[in-house]
């Protein structure tokens, strides 16, 4: 499943990112790489949501969250 489709407050794992370059490089700086825990905290019908990413909150456009592969996290 991809992030835009996960369920707020649930926590999931990154299973992998097929971002353009510039924003992967980006995404990882921040502390997103594979096997990360990821909470959405928020969504909008636009596809813009509010992740929390190792305790830092941030909002991404649809762009970005529909190319996020995730699965929940146990």
């Amino acid at each position: 499943m991809t992030l835009d489709e996960g369920t707020i407050g649930r926590p999931y794992t990154v299973e992998r990112a097929d971002l353009p370059t510039g924003i992967d490089k980006r995404m990882e700086a921040l502390g997103m790489t594979r096997g990360t825990l990821v909470t959405l905290l928020r969504k909008k019908r636009s596809g813009t949501a509010v992740m929390e990413l190792r305790g830092t909150r941030f909002a991404v456009g649809r762009d970005i969250t529909t190319k996020i592969t995730v699965k929940e996290a146990r």
